[in-house]
């Protein structure tokens, strides 16, 4: 891996997977069970009724994610306001569709996509998902943006940071996609 992309991606997975996973309320272990509860620990829930594009043949994003993490709601906003039809799932553990998805250790974030035949890992702006589809390269998996980085979709806030969106391989090579 050419050592620019191992400093973004390292710079990007500064916080742990453990770190990264509680900030958004995901911590990989079972929500605490009521008594008399048995629901498993990993079933999604009904997809979110959320307001979507007046277009049917609109990409759909099928996103999974924490059901306390706000900054994947408001990735899922952007998407939606991007022209995406989207539907939710919200899961204790979003690791097995990470691996799945053959997402690299150091490329995680809060949420994981499958939009049309990738995966879309955090948050990536929603232009650059368009971009990947009407390319259809065969070579790439997804698109991610490691981390949790300020001034990306979904990070809005003060003192934006410069970021790179970065394509992953099923076989895990990566290269930057764009930056942002």
């Amino acid at each position: 891996m050419p050592v620019t992309i191992a400093r973004a991606l390292a710079k990007r997975a500064a916080l742990s997977a453990l770190a990264l996973l509680a900030a958004c309320g995901n911590t990989g272990q079972p929500r605490e069970e009521t008594a008399g509860a048995a629901a498993p620990a990993q079933a999604p829930a009904a997809p979110a009724a959320a307001a979507q594009p007046a277009d049917p043949n609109a990409p759909l994003a099928i996103v999974y994610k924490s059901p306390t993490c706000g900054c994947c709601n408001n990735w899922v906003t952007h998407m939606q306001q991007s022209g995406f039809r989207v539907e939710t799932h919200d899961l204790d553990d979003v690791n097995p569709v990470k691996d799945q998805g053959h997402v690299p250790l150091n490329g995680r974030s809060c949420h994981t996509a499958r939009v049309g035949n990738y995966v879309i890992e955090g948050h990536v702006p929603a232009d650059l998902v368009k971009k990947l589809l009407a390319e259809h390269p065969s070579d790439i998996a997804g698109l991610t943006v490691p981390g949790m980085v300020t001034g990306s979709p979904g990070m809005e806030g003060p003192n934006p940071q410069h970021y790179d969106v970065i394509a992953f391989t099923r076989d895990g090579q990566t290269r930057v996609y764009a930056s942002r």
